[in-house]
């Protein structure tokens, strides 16, 4: 039996080891204790439960995924579909859940019932009207709004080409005017002359000269009528080699008695859909404008390529008519397509706008450029595919 003195030494004993193993516990650190018990059992459960939403979010439809945030333009049509859809459903389960809770509260406590129906109506009222009516409406008002402005910028169009219409009326019937008063005054003043001396030996002179402007009236007129005159096309196939040979035929003789050079120069056949006529009158005019500005400049020896081709997408054919002249100065060339503008002393100044309205009949474009060396150029472009208007 142990006495009280050595009782309390074992008691000490035992708290002060009771003591040392509570501090070595407590300076242990969270890593270094052993993963016993329950919580030790809940970390695998944790992962367990993370692999299992993973799993479950997998599952779901790719449109669910997507971020709330994501710009609408990026989705395609049935994720926007899908969005919308899922918006309407989870609008459609919140309300429903708290309009339950509401009828309960009125049911239970109507004062505050009534408060909380105010709440849940204002707060799903307006997510309904911005998920329901908002995207509708905003849609119909951007439409008027289009409809509106464009309807206001054809209305403005009109007005200027009409205005623009009216202008080249204007100046169509000054020119035509001038065009056709300079002529008949002087053929009137020569019959004048000869109603006052009918004997005269000058009068046979002055018939033909009479007769030589009345004939100039008549050509203006005609190459106007022509100008205006809407002509429907007779498209076919048609090789551009062939009708550039046969507009070019009709110069041998000037040409020769001329002293001008026509040099052709053909990189292929150029097969088309056109009408080779309205074709072979543009090219006609064209050379033939070339050789009144080699008439005018008086020269010895004169020079005029013809070439033809294709694009490199074989898409387009291409015709340059090029002389060796004296050129013509930039506000010429800006001009050269009015109608009656000319620099030639016994031109209309209808030729060459001829030629641009049937080469844009054909859905092409025409052009005059600067020749290298001086000298003019005119190059003509049309499409291949058969892209022509019926009524130019």
């Amino acid at each position: 039996m142990k006495t009280p003195l050595e009782a309390t030494g074992d008691l000490a004993g035992i708290l002060g080891w009771e003591e040392l193993r509570m501090t070595g516990r407590s300076s242990m650190s969270k890593a270094d204790r052993p993963e016993t018990g329950w919580e030790g059992s809940r970390k695998p459960q944790r992962r367990r439960s993370r692999r299992h939403r993973r799993r479950k979010g997998a599952a779901r439809s790719p449109g669910s995924a997507l971020p709330e945030d994501a710009d609408e333009s990026l989705l395609n049509d049935e994720e926007r579909a899908y969005r919308a859809a899922e918006r309407r459903a989870e609008l459609y389960i919140d309300a429903g859940k708290m309009g339950l809770v509401v009828l309960i509260l009125l049911l239970v406590m109507r004062p505050v019932g009534f408060i909380a129906f105010l709440v849940w109506a204002f707060k799903y009222g307006r997510r309904a009207f911005g998920l329901l009516v908002e995207p509708g409406l905003r849609k119909r008002l951007v439409d008027d709004e289009v409809s509106r402005q464009v309807q206001a910028g054809v209305r403005r169009e009109r007005h200027e080409l009409s205005d623009a219409h009216t202008r080249t009326l204007e100046t169509l019937s000054a020119s035509l005017a001038h065009e056709i008063r300079n002529p008949i005054t002087a053929a009137k003043s020569l019959v004048q002359q000869m109603g006052e001396r009918p004997d005269a030996s000058e009068n046979t002179q002055y018939a033909q000269v009479a007769l030589a402007e009345l004939e100039r009236v008549e050509r203006s007129i005609s190459h106007l009528l022509r100008f205006g005159r809407e002509e429907d096309l007779s498209v076919a196939p048609l090789r551009m080699v062939d009708v550039l040979d046969s507009a070019l035929e009709t110069f041998r003789e000037r040409a020769a008695r001329e002293g001008v050079e026509i040099v052709r120069d053909f990189d292929c056949e150029g097969a088309m859909v056109g009408d080779a006529e309205k074709l072979r009158r543009a090219a006609i005019n064209l050379v033939a404008n070339s050789m009144d500005a080699l008439a005018d400049a008086r020269r010895d020896k004169s020079r005029i390529d013809v070439a033809m081709g294709e694009n490199l997408a074989g898409s387009e054919v291409w015709v340059r008519v090029r002389d060796d002249g004296p050129g013509m100065d930039a506000e010429t060339r800006a001009r050269i397509f009015t109608p009656f503008f000319t620099s030639k002393e016994s031109g209309t100044g209808l030729g060459l706008a001829i030629t641009k309205k049937l080469v844009e009949a054909h859905l092409g474009q025409i052009e005059v450029l600067e020749a290298p060396g001086g000298g003019a150029e005119f190059v003509v472009t049309l499409p291949k595919d058969g892209g022509v208007r019926r009524n130019p």
